[in-house]
């Protein structure tokens, strides 16, 4: 197998060395840039498997090139940021990036985090690749393969990654009440610390895109536990 190719966006020199030696010795390829234009560089020089991405860059910021990189790519990214507080990390979920990681971070965090995000990869496009990866609620059309949402009357609904992991973790447990904590494992949303909060801004998010001409959303509040989708699930 190929080592999987990381693209690291960091301008600080001295922790962008650290950073790749440390990824390198652990068996990555590393691209690393300081710039917006020597990510994109990079990005565009051969298959990237993960982007660690820095929020703090000079020019265009981590969350401008992440909004960017989402309009062509579904790749897994990283943040990375002396900003720990949770509302970066619910603009992260948001954005659609898979995890957050904290500066100063040690190297065992920084390579548990990046084996995590490519092992879930790895996981899901299995998930694909097994019978038709379809599933249908309510009206609804999950494409797991292609990572798609259609609506009852037919239209494509757009969902940022962290959305349509939470919505799977639904639709593989329905009319089953699953907890906060349980919800953030499922999803595999692990934004950093993440939080119940974090996870209820989701929910929100969820329920927005899932109310359809007048109907609400079939995802209901368990008082003082979770979530339940309240619909029978079929699957192709």
């Amino acid at each position: 197998m190929t080592a999987p190719n990381i693209l690291l966006v960091e301008d600080d020199p001295p922790l962008r060395v650290l950073t790749t030696r440390a990824l390198q010795e652990n068996g990555y390829e590393v691209r690393p840039a300081g710039t917006a234009p020597e990510m994109w560089l990079a990005f565009d020089a051969g298959p990237v498997d993960l982007v660690l991405l820095d929020i703090m860059l000079p020019g265009k910021s981590g969350i401008e090139l992440c909004r960017e990189i989402r309009q062509r790519s579904d790749v897994p990214i990283i943040f990375i940021s002396a900003k720990a507080g949770e509302t970066d990390r619910v603009i992260g979920l948001e954005l659609g990036a898979d995890d957050y990681l904290a500066k100063p971070f040690s190297t065992r965090e920084l390579v548990a985090r990046v084996r995590a995000v490519l092992r879930r990869g790895r996981m899901e496009r299995r998930h694909g690749e097994q019978g038709s990866g379809i599933a249908r609620f309510d009206g609804w059309t999950v494409d797991f393969r292609r990572r798609e949402l259609t609506s009852p009357t037919g239209a494509q609904v757009t969902l940022t990654g962290a959305e349509f992991d939470l919505l799977a973790a639904f639709v593989d447990h329905p009319q089953r009440v699953i907890a906060r904590e349980r919800l953030i494992e499922l999803s595999r949303t692990r934004l950093g610390d993440a939080s119940d909060r974090s996870i209820d801004v989701l929910v929100s998010r969820l329920r927005r895109k899932l109310t359809n001409a007048g109907h609400s959303a079939p995802i209901i509040t368990v008082r003082a536990v979770g979530y339940m989708l309240n619909v029978e699930v079929s699957r192709d």
